[in-house]
């Protein structure tokens, strides 16, 4: 390690002996889901505990109301998980937020439940060791180390751990934005964008589209005339907006829901779509592509047609400002020895909704590991320090003034 301050040197000694491993593990065992909400208040409670050791204000916070379409078209209230809520000195000249997720992909009835070595004292597997509780585990052990320097009193903070992340921060993303408010900067603790750390640079945004598709039923072999088929509906509109495609956007129609006895012309229909825009007019040109597709289905098919859903994710690209947040972590890591690099990604997260509230982020501060959203989801146990490391010397240069 070269170029540390001694009190820099203190607050990464102090971070490498944080329990992240043990916490990690306690964490992982309880299944978080983000529909088990059960599970949800069960590691809520925990984290608050853990984050009560902070010299802040703590608390749980109820989602924001959230609904969502059902495969006949009718909108139902959808339950998320409450929120963790940390601030730290907030007079303090120098703020900065730090978010991170409780939630993960799997459910109380997925098969991927339990935390086993893979490679032991190496590799540890278990559902949301990376994805993201490791990452929780490195926040709370570098802002632990923090505090233990003089540093930390130019610096003011809010944490925020939501708890719907992995299905688009619905019920927290107000929250978010109103934590973002006035930061210099953001770091976010999903995991490494590959296992050798590297970091996500710019991000597209990403967009969910519930449609749905009101036609008109008849007997299919006496009067198919009178009716008015939802379903064929439904298949012409996915095929306009498939062609939509290219150019730096990402179209996936997923499903379509609806129809019904073959003798029967169906007269409703839901399509799922995602639409993910590399940048911000290419979401105006998906937004275009998206009404004007609906408009003429409708209008051909004589059907009509509600589309529900938007752009959750925002695009994410590197402006100067988080090009200098990106110097500045690769800066710190060639100070600890560790060689930091980004790359971009077409995968989205919290970090996209915190950049385009105008904060600079970094969104892969967590651990090294790899194969999330899957039953080999594995966490390198060796980037806990390192990653703690490193999100504690970043954190203090910006407290020390570092230029964004």
């Amino acid at each position: 390690m070269r170029g540390l301050t001694s009190d820099e040197r203190a607050a990464i000694e102090h971070a490498a002996g944080e329990p992240m491993l043990d916490q990690v593990t306690a964490w992982a065992a309880i299944n978080s889901g983000s529909r088990n909400l059960a599970g949800l208040a069960a590691i809520g409670d925990t984290l608050a505990q853990a984050f009560a050791a902070l010299p802040g204000d703590v608390a749980l916070l109820e989602p924001a109301a959230v609904d969502a379409m059902a495969s006949d078209g009718s909108l139902t209230t959808v339950e998320h998980g409450r929120n963790l809520h940390v601030r730290v000195r907030p007079d303090a000249p120098v703020q900065l937020l730090f978010t991170g997720h409780m939630d993960t992909v799997f459910g109380v009835a997925h098969p991927f439940q339990n935390v086993v070595w893979r490679e032991k004292g190496k590799v540890l597997g278990g559902p949301g060791v990376a994805d993201m509780k490791g990452g929780i585990a490195v926040m709370l052990a570098a802002l632990r180390a923090v505090e233990t320097s003089e540093a930390a009193r130019t610096l003011g903070y809010e944490i925020v751990i939501n708890s719907d992340e992995e299905v688009g921060s619905p019920g927290s993303a107000a929250l978010l934005a109103e934590a973002a408010r006035g930061k210099k900067a953001a770091l976010t603790y999903e995991p490494s964008a590959l296992p050798d750390g590297t970091l996500a640079g710019a991000r597209p945004g990403s967009g969910n589209f519930s449609i749905f598709i009101q036609g008109r039923s008849a007997h299919a072999g006496r009067n198919p005339e009178d009716g008015r088929n939802a379903i064929v509906a439904a298949a012409d509109l996915t095929l306009r907006l498939a062609r939509a495609r290219g150019d730096g956007l990402s179209v996936n129609p997923a499903r379509i829901d609806g129809g019904g006895p073959n003798n029967v012309v169906p007269d409703h229909a839901v399509l799922r779509v995602n639409m993910r825009p590399v940048d911000a007019e290419r979401q105006k040109r998906a937004q275009a592509a998206l009404d004007q597709a609906v408009a003429a289905v409708a209008a051909e098919h004589d059907v009509s047609i509600h589309v529900h859903g938007g752009f959750a994710r925002p695009p994410k690209p590197l402006d100067p400002k988080a090009e200098a947040l990106f110097a500045l972590v690769k800066s710190c890591g060639a100070d600890l020895g560790q060689e930091i690099s980004w790359r971009a990604t077409g995968g989205v997260c919290d970090g996209n909704n915190i950049a385009a509230c105008g904060v600079p982020v970094v969104d892969t501060m967590g651990v090294r590991g790899g194969a999330i959203h899957s039953s080999d989801e594995y966490l390198i146990v060796e980037s806990l320090v390192e990653r703690a490391q490193l999100s504690a010397l970043t954190i203090l240069r910006l407290a020390s003034g570092a230029a964004l």
